[in-house]
Order: structure tokens, then sequence, then C-alpha cells
């Protein structure tokens, strides 16, 4: 799958767990080859999902793909981060992981970071984030089909999964839940490498990355953008004014092309 077409598809369309994902990596971490991952999937959800039934299509089977997708066997644009990643996975605390799952999910599905970013600026303007105005915006966004607005359920279904957004007394009403202080310079930088992979355009403002309601669970510490490419070494920096500067991917950092891969 090219960059182009990632971000005109849904993709997410399971209720994804933060510790299936957690387990995910931990596999891939441990040296296990897609086979074993996938036989320990099947195990791990065998009694949670679709259970006594094993259709190609069921909902294990998709969660299973998803979690493949992120840590597994990314599109081959992501390898770079998600090496990255999972080596943050490795020393980083891990009440930080969550972080790292976060970006990696809105890097290989944008869908993820389209979502959370109408519930963030909506949490930003008033504080709570309805069900019904979410999907419309996403509805605005990829469509107005039935599959957009069942995607997005599952996505804000794994937001409240993850304790980022809080249910209220009123249904379909969501508040801000746990958010994480980020200051580690690495992981930043990394999260703002998973953002340009999930947002077209060449470039991006710092500041619009640092303040990105599609990172709404975090709070990114200030960082400049010299400091970041110098950590990241996969960043370039373009100074665009005096008080802005621009991050951009650097296009050599994309491997070369497996045989037989498009």
């Amino acid at each position: 799958m090219t960059p182009t077409t990632r971000y005109h598809q849904i993709g997410f369309s399971q209720r994804i767990r933060l510790e299936w994902l957690g387990r995910t990596a931990n596999l891939v971490l441990a040296g296990n080859d897609e086979a074993s991952i996938y036989n320990a999937l099947q195990e791990l959800l065998e009694d949670k999902l679709s259970v006594g039934g094993n259709a190609k299509r069921s909902n294990r089977e998709k969660v299973i793909t998803i979690l493949m997708k992120i840590w597994v066997r990314p599109p081959r644009d992501l390898y770079p981060l998600q090496r990255e990643g999972l080596k943050l996975l490795s020393h980083l605390p891990r009440e930080d992981h969550i972080a790292v799952h976060w970006g990696m999910a809105m890097a290989v599905y944008p869908f993820w970071g389209a979502v959370a970013a109408h519930v963030g600026r909506l949490l930003r303007l008033q504080g709570t984030a309805a069900a019904s105005q979410v999907q419309r915006r996403v509805r605005e966004q990829y469509g107005e089909r039935d599959t957009v607005s069942r995607a997005a359920r599952r996505v804000l279904r794994s937001f409240v999964d993850w304790e980022v957004l809080k249910e209220t007394s009123e249904k379909g009403i969501y508040t801000a839940g746990l958010s994480r202080t980020l200051t580690q310079v690495e992981v930043i930088a990394w999260l703002a490498e998973a953002f340009l992979h999930a947002h077209r355009g060449g470039s991006v403002a710092l500041r619009t990355v640092l303040d990105s309601t599609s990172l709404f669970p975090f709070r990114l510490s200030p960082i400049s953008a010299t400091h970041l490419v110098a950590v990241s070494g996969r960043l370039d920096v373009l100074r665009h004014s005096l008080d802005q500067d621009l991050i951009m991917l650097r296009t050599e950092s994309l491997p070369a092309a497996k045989e037989g891969e498009s």
C-alpha cells in the first residue's frame, strides 16, 4: 500500500485494546517470526473474539490483521519508524508505551489520527466530545458511509479502553481521560515522525505537531526543530520565518524495496 492510499482508507475497523498491541510488540521484540506471532495472537484472542469460530473474515481475524500491520508487517515506508518504535518500547517506562503504540497506530492507519484530531479539537473547545459530532466530522472527511460511522465508533471505544477518554453519565458524551507529559526528546522526535507519516503534505510547522489535537492524550514538552532533527536523523528542518521552523521527512530514509514488493 502506498502512503497516498493510506490517507483515504479506513482500515482500522475494530476495537483494539492497548494490551493486545503491547503483546504483539513484545512478540516481535522476542524474535518470533510472523507465523509464530499469528498463532500466539490467535491463542490470546481465542476466548475474547469470535469465540468458537474460525471464519476468515471474523472479528478476531480482522483484529489480528490490524495488530500485525502495526507492529509485525507495516507498510514498507514505515519500517524505520517501526524499528525505532520497538527500540523505544524496549527501554521506556511502561506508562509511556501508550505514546509509542498511539504513534504507530496513527502512522499505519491515518484514520486513527483523524478521529483523534476531531476528539481532541472538541475537548479543547468545549471540554467534552460527543460521538455524534465526531462521526459527523469524520464522515465529512471520509464519505457518508455506514462503514465510516462504524469504524469511528470502534476507534472511540478503543480510546475508552486505552483510558484516554472517559464516558459520562450522558450516553455518547466523553471527557478527557488520562494524559501523559512527554519530556524525552527521542520520544517527541519519534512522535513527530509518526505525525508526518499520518498527514499528507511535505512539511509542517513544528508547533503544529507539538499542539496537534491528534495527539490529545499527550503533552509534548517544547523542543527546537534543530534539536529534534539532531535526535531523529530521519527528519529535516526548514526555516520558514524568523519564528517558525518547518519539519519534514528525509526521503532518503526510505528502505529499498524488497524483491516482489510494490
